[in-house]
């Protein structure tokens, strides 16, 4: 058996081929966020909501990441499902080196102190169960221990979740 002419040429694994593939992944975008004395947080388009029995997620962070520190130590972490309208929050969250809790993010202190940002479609405050090695990442899961499918000031049902694909932000489309 021959490959068809139209499948392209293959290039060998390496990580500039994880992320060309990925590129063309839609994938919904959060913003982690981190108690502390100074809270931390990062945007994330690797959420995954990981077992029902008890309530899991997931999210990968690069332990490169100004965030890593902070969130390497916490207990709980905040998980904030974003909407259309919040391209820039997720900029903010995205850039390093930016203030990310100052003006004009706007958020509150939560359940075990985590920052709860304003404005999202929905919430989840996590209990940090296990933090697994992969590569120059870890997998953090997360045990649902509270939450908001509502989000802060009803949001919910008046957007549309944000999107990232092809290296940037998007809507769906009817």
């Amino acid at each position: 058996m021959t490959a068809p002419a139209d499948l392209g040429t293959p290039r060998s694994a390496a990580p500039d081929l994880l992320r060309s593939v990925f590129r063309q992944h839609a994938a919904g975008v959060a913003v982690i966020t981190v108690p502390g004395a100074r809270p931390a947080g990062f945007t994330a388009t690797s959420l995954t909501s990981v077992a029902a029995d008890p309530p899991l997620v997931s999210f990968g962070i690069s332990t490169g990441s100004s965030s890593w520190p902070a969130v390497s130590e916490a207990g709980h972490i905040g998980v904030h499902i974003l909407g259309e309208h919040q391209q820039e929050l997720a900029g903010t969250f995205a850039r390093s080196g930016a203030d990310r809790f100052a003006a004009p993010t706007s958020w509150r202190p939560g359940p075990h102190g985590v920052p709860l940002l304003d404005g999202v479609l929905a919430w989840l405050v996590c209990e940090v169960v296990a933090r697994v090695p992969a590569g120059d990442h870890r997998i953090v899961l997360g045990r649902v221990v509270e939450g908001d499918p509502e989000g802060y000031a009803g949001t919910a049902g008046r957007s549309r979740p944000l999107l990232y694909h092809g290296g940037r932000y998007n809507a769906l489309r009817d």
